[in-house]
């Protein structure tokens, strides 16, 4: 199947690949229920050593840029409490931490998570982290933007691999809010 955007030789649904996938997002994409059925969500085979944006776009298509998110794990502390929450923003802008985020999580401190808590804690591996699959409870923010695209490419929860999303599909994730102004330009 030909990929809608991005310079990819092959995209296959993601219910046909689940192995190519790791555990957390391979449950999320069985248990798939929102109005986005789940073989609308393609899964596409890329080089790991090209998995941050930059390098990426450059090498599978500049149009990319526009259509790409990424997926940061924040955490938000008030009161000795911690709160991981994800936010996905286009890769075009900078995630407004210290105040949407913080606001909307009522948190009196916010800031990137650290890398082995982000991945202990989702099962991914840095540089892929995605929405989908992410552990039960957690809030998921999503900006405006990226659920007004058609396709947005984020990751596949591997540095190998990438997943092609209809926007609207993020709307409807497990504990989604989606919030104008998440990702500042």
């Amino acid at each position: 199947m030909r990929a809608p955007i991005g310079d990819f030789d092959h995209a296959t649904p993601v219910p046909d690949c689940l192995d190519e996938l790791t555990g957390p997002v391979a449950a999320a994409v069985r248990a798939w229920n929102g109005s986005v059925p789940a073989d609308r969500i393609l899964y596409v085979d890329t080089d790991p050593r090209w998995a941050d944006t930059a390098v990426f776009v450059e090498h599978y298509g500049r149009d990319l840029l526009e259509q790409s998110a990424n997926c940061v794990v924040v955490a938000g502390k008030r009161g000795g409490e911690t709160t991981l929450v994800a936010c996905v923003v286009l890769s075009t802008t900078r995630l407004d931490v210290n105040g949407v985020v913080r606001r909307h999580l009522g948190a009196r401190k916010a800031s990137f998570a650290p890398m082995d808590t982000a991945t202990g804690e989702t099962g991914m591996e840095y540089g892929g982290i995605t929405p989908v699959g992410l552990p039960a409870g957690w809030p998921v923010l999503v900006d405006a933007a990226v659920v007004d695209l058609p396709y947005v490419l984020v990751g596949s929860g591997r540095r190998r691999g990438k997943l092609l999303v209809p926007g609207k599909a993020f709307a409807e994730l497990p504990g989604a809010a989606v919030l104008e102004g998440l990702g500042a330009a």
